[in-house]
């Protein structure tokens, strides 16, 4: 459906002949100018026209192959195909709402272009496997392009991380200071998630990689087509093995929303902190200004807009995926109308990603961290409680004990005002004799991270180590 009738007319009215469609044949009435536009897509699907000429070449070629048309004959309808191409490209095609979609704008003009050659080119296809291929397509180039924009943030998010591989900052449950990690540490579980996405990404692909072509309206073709050829020719690991199911399922652009609304959630999640981190309150990070807008009334202010628009981008990105869902949940096989509106939420998703990619790479390059606050951030909360029961472990006394030893620590420090390692000896010989001098020791922040040394913990060390074999594997 177009996204605005108001040029419409109301029902009732109509065109003159019938027989201006290219499907009009068995038509004795024109269509009326209403439902002309209602059901018309080349307001959105123009988007596709670099691969319906793409795939409208290997056909013709695939034609010739097998000798359903001749070589001249191909290779006449290629080039006008490739003068298509040219004058869409130059902005110097029209594209005509009577003409219903891309696929039978550009054969229209093909025709124009070549003569009645051209009508031999929509041989042994139909407009049902013809728009598959195209989404498939069309979906392929842009995860080839979200795969390329992942690996750069991730590039971005290592270089983030090994700028503060020692920069302590509180790690929260609850939203509440729990134990001290590195920053570094906590990028690289951004990168984690990212991770997880661009193979969800990689999977989707492999999958989108199925070639339609030759399924024809829903039963196949009686023309002798090699659908390997055009396979070959469109780079498909695959071909799709059953005519109905080719030509009816959308399952990658569910799958590709799906992996899309996992990712922008990672994001959405990302995004919060960014937002909690550069308030007063927290004030962890600064934004780059050029990320940053203003308010109208409030001089002082600078509103992190980029994080919370990404926040909110997110649930655009859910309602495709919903709106995708609920286009096929009652469709019987093979093709009907309804997989029109598969396009737009495809597309709009697509496109939010991309953006959202691009707005986080250039943001996160530039975000500064404040060492002094994260540090004095992560001495509140005692964080290092659990650093002073483990060494009472250490020690030999059981957790249980230890944990209620420590738990009377934490409140005589509230009852001082003070931090854990600025309670005396006294204080400590007071609760147990089990907190001897060495206890101390394992109460400073740097002490508590850097004990944490093993694989996948926050240990200085350890981010380092792990940035070393993730650039490794993104080169």
């Amino acid at each position: 459906m177009t996204s605005s009738n108001s040029n419409s007319q109301p029902p009732g009215n109509q065109n003159d002949n019938p027989a201006d469609k290219l499907w009009g044949g068995r038509f004795t009435e024109a269509t009326d100018t209403f439902v002309e536009v209602f059901t018309a897509s080349v307001s959105f699907d123009q988007r596709l026209y670099r691969q319906d000429i793409t795939g409208s070449i290997a056909h013709a070629n695939m034609l010739a192959h097998v000798g359903v048309l001749t070589g001249e004959e191909a290779d006449l309808i290629v080039a006008g195909l490739q003068s298509i191409h040219k004058d869409i490209e130059a902005g110097q095609f029209e594209w005509r709402v009577d003409l219903e979609d891309v696929h039978m704008n550009i054969e229209a003009a093909l025709t124009e272009k070549v003569g009645a050659v051209g009508k031999k080119l929509h041989t042994g296809r139909s407009r049902n496997d013809q728009v598959a291929t195209d989404i498939r397509l069309y979906l392929r180039d842009e995860l080839d392009a979200i795969d390329a924009q992942i690996g750069e943030l991730q590039r971005v998010l290592l270089d983030l991380a090994e700028r503060n591989t020692d920069t302590v900052m509180p790690g929260f449950t609850h939203l509440q200071a729990a134990q001290p990690v590195t920053f570094g540490h906590h990028i690289l579980a951004w990168f984690e998630m990212l991770s997880r996405d661009r193979a969800r990404f990689a999977d989707c692909r492999e999958r989108t990689n199925v070639l339609p072509l030759g399924a024809a309206a829903l039963a196949g073709t009686t023309f002798p087509i090699d659908r390997q050829h055009v396979a070959d020719a469109l780079g498909f690991s695959a071909i799709a093995a059953n005519s109905l199911d080719a030509v009816s399922d959308r399952d990658f652009a569910i799958e590709f929303t799906a992996a899309s609304s996992l990712m922008m959630m990672h994001f959405s999640r990302w995004c919060e902190e960014l937002v909690l981190w550069t308030s007063q309150q927290f004030g962890f990070i600064n934004l780059p200004d050029r990320f940053c807008t203003g308010s109208s009334i409030m001089p002082q202010k600078k509103n992190p807009d980029v994080p919370e628009l990404i926040r909110g981008k997110t649930g655009r990105v859910y309602g495709h995926l919903t709106s995708l869902l609920t286009l096929m949940k009652s469709q019987p096989l093979a093709y009907n109308k309804d997989n029109q509106e598969d396009k737009e939420p495809l597309f709009d998703a697509v496109d939010t990603v991309r953006n959202c990619l691009t707005a986080l790479t250039g943001m996160l390059a530039f975000v500064e961290t404040r060492p002094d606050v994260l540090a004095d951030a992560a001495g509140r909360g005692y964080s290092t409680a659990t650093d002073l029961a483990d060494y009472l472990v250490r020690n030999g006394v059981a957790f249980r004990d230890s944990h209620d030893i420590v738990g009377r620590v934490v409140a005589k420090a509230v009852e001082r005002g003070c931090a854990l390692d600025e309670l005396s000896d006294a204080d400590f010989a007071g609760i147990s004799n089990a907190l001897d001098a060495g206890a101390r020791e394992v109460l400073s922040l740097q002490a508590s991270v850097a004990a944490r040394n093993h694989f996948g913990g926050t240990a200085p060390e350890q981010v380092r180590q792990r940035i070393r074999a993730a650039r490794t594997a993104l080169d």
